[in-house]
């Protein structure tokens, strides 16, 4: 059972390729927390001025939701080094991660949303939340990237059976004899069709038959 679910969700902690360097993964954590704050703050701004009703509203307030913003970005960036070394399809577990967490961060806004705050602010909060996930997900896929396994081919690019490989290879192979063998073949070796009718040979082809009334002419 646990077999099966660790093969659907693609955790098979036998990764074959290089884990990120620690350096990439520092630079896009950083990246990571002032894009999202960046985001956050712009998101604020124009969140106010479509809905002027939500000016003043507590969790718009750069102090209470940069605390939130920079705890959950270390988070996902701490879970992506654990990703890449228990999956062989590391982006493809992560961004499904990353839409779960998503998910569960909405419940707190549908609370406060049933409680009677205000339907446009909590509408922003989960745009906030949506576009946090964008950008550390993107941020870390791209500029901490698991690395190719030494000697194979790019990461994210299967690679080809030796079966397959060895089949290609006999082709060309075989093409590139009959090549040369056509390129080397003299005009004495070829057939009558391929040369074509040689100077001064002269034709097989059956003369046109005379007409009946020049026959008769001759016999006369």
């Amino acid at each position: 059972m646990l077999t099966q679910l660790a093969s659907l969700v693609r955790v098979d902690f036998a990764p074959r390729h290089r884990q990120p360097p620690a350096a990439r993964v520092v630079l896009a954590t950083i990246a990571s927390i002032a894009g999202s704050l960046a985001a956050d703050a712009l998101l604020v701004v124009i969140g106010e001025a479509i809905f002027p009703g939500t000016k003043g509203f507590v969790h718009f307030r750069f102090s209470d939701y940069a605390k939130l913003t920079v705890v959950g970005v270390i988070i996902a960036c701490v879970a992506w080094p654990i990703v890449t070394r228990i999956s062989s399809a590391p982006r493809w577990l992560f961004f499904r991660l990353a839409i779960l967490v998503t998910l569960v961060l909405w419940l707190p806004d549908l609370y406060i949303l049933y409680k009677g705050e205000s339907a446009d602010a909590v509408a922003v909060l989960m745009v906030m939340h949506l576009a946090i996930a964008v950008v550390t997900y993107n941020l870390l896929v791209h500029v901490a990237p698991v690395r190719p396994p030494a000697g194979g081919p790019p990461a994210g690019r299967p690679a080809r059976s030796s079966a397959a490989a060895g089949r290609a290879a006999h082709s060309r192979a075989a093409h590139s004899r009959a090549a040369h063998g056509r390129a080397a073949q003299g005009p004495a070796e070829r057939g009558p069709a391929e040369r074509g009718p040689a100077y001064g040979e002269r034709s097989t082809r059956p003369a046109p038959q005379q007409s009946s009334r020049g026959q008769h002419r001759h016999a006369r």
